[in-house]
């Protein structure tokens, strides 16, 4: 079925507004007289949160098992390290806050914190990745709940097998595989982007391979110094042994893929050029991919770059030959007119254009991406984290998130901003707020 509804996470930590984090609730029904509007705001019982990344108790309705409900919602919270447990089965446009576990019981049981990407498992659990220790050090691996009672069960890894960081994770339970990424070191990167932390060690390089079952760090592939792994996916196919992982600061997507003996690998198939400029922190500026999604059959990759400004379209009948046949720009550090001048760029003639929707400019770069399930339809928003948001995109702070929506061209590829769509989180009664991850509850393409 199309999306009607969608979740959106929303904070307002570093706004210098006093409000808690709520989870919005967005009208995505075209025959509606609320399309594109906030329908719903569930505010959370606590401040500075940073509500960040989401995810369905349930696992996904695969063909053999069409019983799997999208009932409860996981909000872990990226600085707080507390857990939000959300019923959206009683009603699906008015969600209930239904169990919180908090910091202290997380850092106690697991000695974990900075809690990140979520996921259900094939048992029914749920798996939470995080990125630090309670105290901001760097420390990967995952922490596990309940499916049933959402009651805090542990660490998932072995004590002796955390990696240095963590972030995101994707698996693949026919081939008894899970994959992991390295993310930042949470209270170095909680100081904003630092040139100086260049070779320093706060900006992951490691791709982790786990053996599902036994929970245990079986491969490690070293990225290079600072290539910040961030987003992993694996194909949808379930007998696929196969996906991407996106570099962040190297701009770089490697596809990892099964070889001989159960054995992984890795090899480069994008690179996304560094742009010489004038005007910024550094004299050349990554492209920095903040996520990668890949529709629902396997056709399409989809990477958001967050400091350039474009979404990019990339078509997989060669899996190891992604081919770019969509780009669109929606905000970004680049623009024309704007503080940063671009000097040298191997793939633009020119800068591009700012972007207006509905006689509002869209300030901030795209970040996190969601995809209609038939996948003509991909939404984005422009908040990546608080802190950084505030630093390199200060008006967005002050103006407020956008989520967009980008009409995708399915046969031959192309993407087209839908300039009739537009959801402001500037226009919130409590003032502009930060959005990020988004879910539709019907399905779609990253549960």
């Amino acid at each position: 079925p199309r999306e009607e509804v969608a979740y959106v996470t929303c904070t307002y930590r570093e706004t210098c507004i006093d409000q808690p984090d709520f989870l919005a609730t967005i009208d995505l029904n075209p025959r509606s007289p609320y399309y594109c509007q906030v329908i719903h705001r569930l505010p959370m019982p606590n401040l500075k949160d940073e509500l960040h990344s989401s995810g369905w108790s349930a696992g996904c309705t695969c063909f053999d098992n069409i019983t799997a409900k999208r009932n409860k919602l996981i909000l872990p919270c990226l600085i707080s390290s507390r857990i939000y447990v959300v019923d959206v089965g009683s009603q699906c446009r008015a969600p209930k806050l239904c169990k919180m576990i908090e910091p202290v019981d997380v850092f106690w049981k697991c000695n974990k914190g900075y809690l990140s990407v979520v996921h259900s498992l094939p048992n029914g659990d749920i798996l939470i990745a995080n990125m630090g220790d309670p105290a901001g050090n760097g420390k990967g691996g995952f922490i596990v709940l309940d499916g049933e009672t959402f009651e805090l069960k542990g660490n998932w890894e072995n004590e002796c097998e955390a990696p240095p960081t963590g972030y995101d994770f994707w698996y693949q339970p026919r081939h008894n595989v899970l994959i992991s990424s390295a993310g930042l070191v949470p209270k170095r990167a909680g100081r904003g982007f630092n040139p100086d932390d260049f070779k320093k060690g706060v900006f992951g390089r490691r791709l982790n391979v786990w053996n599902l079952s036994c929970r245990t760090l079986t491969q490690c592939f070293d990225l290079g110094e600072d290539s910040l792994p961030l987003s992993v996916k694996f194909l949808h196919n379930p007998d696929a042994a196969e996906g991407y992982v996106s570099c962040a600061l190297s701009g770089i997507v490697y596809r990892f893929y099964k070889c001989e003996a159960n054995n992984w690998a890795v090899e480069e198939v994008i690179r996304i050029p560094a742009k010489d400029v004038r005007g910024w922190i550094m004299p050349k500026m990554p492209a920095f991919t903040v996520d990668l999604i890949i529709s629902t059959d396997d056709k399409y990759l989809y990477l958001s770059n967050w400091l350039h400004g474009d979404i990019r379209q990339y078509e997989l009948s060669k899996t190891c030959k992604p081919r770019l046949v969509g780009q669109v720009f929606v905000g970004g550090s680049i623009l024309r007119g704007g503080p940063v001048t671009v000097c040298r760029d191997e793939e633009l003639k020119c800068q591009p254009e700012p972007l207006v929707i509905k006689c509002k400019r869209v300030y901030g770069g795209p970040s996190k991406l969601q995809l209609s399930l038939d996948g003509k339809r991909l939404y984005v928003t422009n908040s990546f984290y608080s802190t950084w948001d505030k630093q390199i995109y200060p008006t967005l702070v002050k103006e407020g998130s956008v989520m967009l929506q980008i009409d995708v061209d399915t046969e031959k590829g192309g993407l087209t901003v839908n300039k009739n769509f537009l959801v402001d989180f500037g226009k919130e009664p409590n003032g502009p707020c930060l959005a990020h991850d988004i879910h539709f509850r019907c399905g779609d393409s990253t549960s």
